[in-house]
C-alpha cells in the first residue's frame, strides 16, 4: 500500500499569505524564464550549433509539447510522493535537463526542452495545489493569482533579462543563470514548506476521483474559457514589439518600456483578480475578459498614436491577467476532491493557448491580412469567451 498524500494543515486567522506562496511563485518565475529567454537568443542558437533558424525554432515547439503533453501524466504519478518530495523532483528534473542540454548538441538540447516542459509542468500544477493548501478557501484564489505572478515576471522580467545576459556573455548564459536561480528556489522549498506525511491509505482511490473529476464538463468549459482568453492577449503581446515598431513608429530604445507596461498591468490585474474571484469568480471572468475585447479593438483603432497606444498597453495587461485567478478558483471548486489532474490540465490549457497564437496569426498574415490583423483575432478570441463564462455561471448557481 503506498500512502496517499495528506493535505497541507489550513492556517487561519492571518490575512496574509504565508511564505510558501511567494517561494513557489519565486520558484515558477526561475523555471518559466527557460520558456521566454529562448526566442531573444534564436538566433544566436542557431548559429552556434549550426542549424537553421527554423530548426531552432522547433526548440520552443518542443518545450510547449512538454508542457501540452507531459504535464496531466506527471501529475498523476505524483500523487504518489508528498507534495514537497514532488515540487522537489520536479525542480531537480527541470535544472539537469537544462545542463544536459547547455552540454550537449542539438539533438540533445531539442529532447532536454521536452523533459524540461514536462517538469514544469508538473511544478506548476503541484505548486498551484500545494499553495491552496497553505491558506484557508476563502483565499484560494488570491493564492493562486501569487503563484501565477511568478509566471508573467518571467515572461516581461525574466526573459528580457536572460536575454540581456546572454549577449554578454553568450546564448547559455541566460540558462545557467536560470540553472541557479531553480535551485535557489528548490532550497526556499525545503526551508519554508511543510514536509508531508503519509497516511497510510492507498493512493488508488486519489488516482480514481482525479479522472473521475475529469469527466465533469463543466471543468471542461473553463479549459476552453483558458485557451480562448489565454489566447486573446498573448496574440497581441506576441506582435506587440512589431506593431510597435512597424505602425505606430515608436523608436526602437522606448519599445522595451512600453512592453513592461504590459508586465505592470499584469500585476495590477493579478492582484485585483485575485481579490475579486474568491468571492465573485465569474465577475473576475467577464469583467476581464470584456475588457480585452474592448481593448483589442481600441489597439487597432489607435494603433498608429502613441498616445493612445501607451495606456492601452498598460490596460490590456490588466484585463489580460484579472481573470487568471478565476481560471484557477473554478477548477479548483469543480475539482475540489482531486485537483491534481486538474491542475495539471489547466496549465496545459494555457501553455496551448499561448502555443496557438503563431498558428493563428499565420493564418491571417500569410494571406496578405495587415499585421494589425492579429488584434482582431484577439477580439474574437475573446469574444467567444463570453457565453462559456455566461454558460459556466449558469451551472454554477444551480
Amino acid at each position: 500500500m503506498i500512502p496517499e498524500t495528506e493535505p497541507v494543515p489550513r492556517p487561519t486567522g492571518s490575512r496574509r499569505l504565508p511564505v510558501g506562496v511567494y517561494v513557489l511563485s519565486f520558484s515558477l518565475f526561475a523555471m518559466g524564464t527557460a520558456e521566454f529567454l529562448l526566442a531573444g537568443v534564436l538566433p544566436a542558437v542557431a548559429a552556434d550549433l549550426d542549424v537553421t533558424l527554423s530548426s531552432a525554432g522547433f526548440l520552443i515547439t518542443a518545450f510547449a509539447l512538454g508542457v501540452v503533453v507531459g504535464g496531466p501524466p506527471f501529475a498523476v504519478l505524483s500523487l504518489r510522493w508528498p507534495r514537497r518530495t514532488a515540487l522537489l523532483a520536479t525542480q531537480v528534473v527541470f535544472a539537469l535537463s537544462i545542463v544536459a542540454g547547455l552540454l550537449g548538441g542539438y539533438e540533445v538540447l531539442l529532447l532536454t526542452r521536452v523533459i524540461s516542459g514536462v517538469a514544469y509542468a508538473g511544478f506548476f500544477a503541484v505548486a498551484s495545489v500545494t499553495a491552496i493548501g497553505l491558506v484557508t478557501p476563502d483565499r484560494n484564489a488570491r493564492a493562486s493569482g501569487v503563484v501565477v505572478s511568478g509566471l508573467s515576471v518571467a515572461m516581461v522580467v525574466g526573459g528580457p533579462a536572460g536575454t540581456l545576459l546572454s549577449h554578454f556573455v553568450d546564448w547559455r548564459g541566460g540558462f545557467w543563470a536560470v540553472v541557479v536561480l531553480t535551485v535557489a528556489g528548490a532550497v526556499g522549498c525545503v526551508l519554508r514548506l511543510p514536509a508531508d506525511s503519509g497516511t497510510g491509505r492507498s493512493v488508488e482511490p486519489a488516482v480514481s476521483r482525479e479522472f473521475a473529476a475529469m469527466r465533469r464538463p463543466a471543468l471542461w468549459g473553463i479549459y476552453a474559457i483558458t485557451i480562448l482568453t489565454t489566447a486573446a492577449y498573448m496574440i497581441t503581446f506576441n506582435f506587440l514589439a512589431a506593431l510597435l515598431a512597424d505602425v505606430t513608429a515608436v523608436p526602437g530604445v522606448w519599445i522595451p518600456a512600453i512592453l513592461a507596461l504590459f508586465g505592470i498591468g499584469a500585476f495590477v490585474g493579478l492582484s485585483v483578480g485575485g481579490r475579486v474571484s474568491d468571492r465573485r469568480p465569474h465577475l473576475a471572468l467577464l469583467a476581464g475578459t470584456s475588457a480585452i475585447v474592448i481593448l483589442s479593438v481600441v489597439m487597432v483603432a489607435a494603433i498608429q498614436q502613441v498616445w493612445a497606444v501607451v495606456p492601452a498597453v498598460f490596460l490590456i495587461g490588466v484585463a489580460a491577467f484579472v481573470p487568471n485567478p478565476a481560471l484557477y478558483g473554478r477548477v479548483f471548486t469543480i475539482a475540489s476532491d482531486a485537483p491534481t489532474l486538474a491542475g495539471a490540465t489547466t496549465v496545459s490549457a494555457f501553455q496551448l493557448g499561448i502555443s496557438i497564437t503563431p498558428v493563428l496569426a499565420a493564418v491571417s498574415l500569410t494571406q496578405g491580412a495587415p499585421l494589425v490583423s492579429v488584434g482582431w483575432i484577439g477580439t474574437a478570441l475573446a469574444a467567444a469567451a463570453v457565453p462559456l463564462i455566461l454558460l459556466d455561471r449558469a451551472r454554477s448557481s444551480r
